[in-house]
C-alpha cells in the first residue's frame, strides 16, 4: 500500500509541474493568465482537476488492487493560457504547449540522475537503497509516459498545437476543426487497447534511461 501511495504522490507532483511550466513560458512569451489566477504554484491544491487528479488515479487504483495489473495515469487542471497575449499567438503557443512533456522528460532525468547519487552513497546501506530505487524508478516511468502521451497529436493533447503550428496554414484550419473529436478518439484508442503502444513505448524508454544510470560511473 506504501508503493502505491508513493506512485499518486509522484504523479500527482508530476502533473503539477507540467502544467506549471505551461504557465511560465506562457508568461515568458507575454501572457500573465496563469500567474495572475495563481496556477504558477507549488501549491497541489490549486491545481486539483476532479476528474483527471482524483476519479481517474483513485480509479486505476481500485483497479489494480482488484486485478492486480493495470496502469496510472492522471491529469492536473489545465492551466489557463490566452493565446491572444502572447507575442507571437502560433509560434509561442506551440512552445507554450511544448514545455510539458518537456518538463516531464526533465524531471524523468532529474529522478534517474537521483538513482545515480543514491547508488553512489546509499548502495551499502540495503535497507534504505530499495525503497529509493523504487521511487527513482517510478519517477522516472511515470514522467515518460507522460511526455509520451501529451505529446500524441490529438486535440486537445500538447502534441496536437504542436503539430497545428508545424502543417501549412490551410491544413492546420482543417485539423484544428477535429478538435471537436479529439476526446472522442482518445477513448477509442483505450477501448480498443491501442492506447498501450504508447505507453510500451515509453516503458521501453525508462528501462532504458534506468540502465544507462545504473550503470554510470
Amino acid at each position: 500500500m506504501l508503493k502505491l501511495f508513493l506512485i499518486l504522490i509522484i504523479l500527482f507532483f508530476s502533473v503539477m509541474i507540467h502544467e506549471i511550466s505551461h504557465g511560465l513560458v506562457a508568461l515568458f512569451f507575454g501572457d500573465n493568465t496563469a500567474k495572475t489566477e495563481g496556477r504558477i504554484s507549488l501549491n497541489i491544491i490549486r491545481h486539483i482537476d476532479p476528474v483527471g487528479t482524483i476519479i481517474v488515479p483513485l480509479s486505476l487504483l481500485a483497479f489494480y488492487l482488484i486485478t492486480g495489473a493495470g496502469f496510472f495515469f492522471g491529469w492536473a487542471k489545465p492551466v489557463p493560457v490566452n493565446i491572444y497575449r502572447l507575442r507571437n499567438p502560433g509560434r509561442d503557443y506551440a512552445f507554450v504547449s511544448l514545455a510539458g512533456p518537456l518538463s516531464n522528460i526533465a524531471l524523468a532525468f532529474i529522478f534517474a540522475f537521483m538513482l545515480f547519487l543514491s547508488k553512489i552513497f546509499l548502495m551499502d546501506i540495503l535497507t534504505f537503497f530499495p525503497f529509493i530505487f523504487f521511487i527513482c524508478f517510478i519517477g522516472i516511468k511515470i514522467n515518460i509516459i507522460l511526455a509520451m502521451f501529451n505529446l500524441l497529436p490529438i486535440p486537445p493533447l500538447d502534441g496536437s498545437h504542436v503539430l497545428s503550428y508545424l502543417l501549412p496554414y490551410p491544413i492546420s484550419i482543417k485539423y484544428n476543426r477535429m478538435a471537436r473529436y479529439g476526446i472522442l478518439l482518445i477513448l477509442a484508442l483505450i477501448i480498443t487497447d491501442t492506447i498501450k503502444y504508447p505507453f510500451i513505448f515509453a516503458d521501453y524508454l525508462s528501462q532504458k534511461i534506468l540502465h544507462i544510470f545504473l550503470n554510470l560511473g
